[in-house]
């Protein structure tokens, strides 16, 4: 039993290491380095939980955590139900539904940037957007250059290129379901709706808690998109500036590695929070 344990640690180790260099310790570096003032200019020096201090009574850090907080609030139930509606669709019997999860899933699979750059051209004031709203004689908004639209105009970018991934998730929760349990609701004399309500539903929480969680962290760590659609600035008027883009600007643009460094320990710990809340609210088993 001990030679097996000791080849169990063997075969574990490559993981380990890989987990340890990759995540776990960076993780504990950036906590040790918020305790620290460095630029990456001078050195470093020991100031306790001042950059904490600091960071709370930043303005602009409650802006990036009101604006990847109502990013996440949006952005999570919307794609979560798009995506479940779309799985329902395509769930059925239907001529070339093949062709139809090619299509929903192929923008989860391409660039991210290079989608950011086509919608940028898409939010153009004179672009497709626009021009697609003149038909019906609407005069469409400078979506990314007016603050009341840029955040809402990423959501949309946002939702449209993850739901698609997380549709072919609920088609495995789907088939998942011994469809025994709905021929049996059948039988009954149950609606299709309360089929779906009553026995679809309660048996995708396992589905939906992996998506809801995957979905906030994914929010939460919003980066690229508001990045480039921005151009690095966050704006406008800070609009579109999230906490992982203002912890790039503190240490890249400002120099601020302690501070950058202090940001990300909160960003985790919202994200647990986050994690624990969902955890509490679908992560209870179910069985048939």
């Amino acid at each position: 039993m001990a030679r097996q344990e000791r080849l169990g640690y063997v075969f574990t180790l490559p993981v380990a290491l890989v987990l340890f260099f990759f995540t776990l310790g960076p993780g504990l570096y950036a906590l040790y380095l918020s305790f620290f003032s460095w630029s990456l200019l001078n050195h470093m020096r020991f100031v306790g939980g001042v950059n904490y201090a600091s960071l709370l009574t930043d303005p602009l850090f409650w802006i990036a955590v009101r604006n990847t907080a109502v990013f996440s609030l949006v952005v999570v139930p919307t794609q979560t139900v798009v995506a479940l509606i779309i799985a329902v669709i395509l769930h059925q019997n239907l001529p070339a539904r093949r062709f139809f999860r090619l299509a929903f899933f192929f923008p989860a699979v391409s660039s991210s940037a290079v989608i950011s750059v086509i919608f940028m051209w898409i939010y153009n004031k004179f672009g497709l957007m626009n021009s697609f709203l003149g038909l019906f004689h609407i005069t469409g908004p400078d979506w990314l250059g007016n603050p009341s639209f840029a955040l809402p105009a990423i959501m949309m970018l946002n939702i449209w290129t993850t739901s698609g991934y997380f549709m072919v998730i609920f088609l495995a929760g789907l088939q998942s379901i011994p469809p025994q349990l709905h021929e049996a609701a059948q039988v009954d004399g149950a609606s299709p709706w309360k089929t779906f309500t009553r026995i679809t539903i309660p048996l995708l929480r396992p589905t939906t808690f992996f998506i809801v969680v995957m979905g906030l962290i994914g929010t939460l760590q919003m980066f690229d998109q508001s990045f480039i659609m921005s151009q690095g600035t966050g704006g406008p008027l800070y609009a579109t500036t999230t906490v992982v883009l203002l912890i790039y600007q503190f240490i890249f643009a400002y120099g601020k590695v302690g501070y950058g460094a202090a940001a990300t320990v909160l960003l985790f710990l919202l994200i647990l929070g986050a994690t624990l809340a969902t955890n509490r609210w679908l992560g209870k088993s179910i069985e048939y």
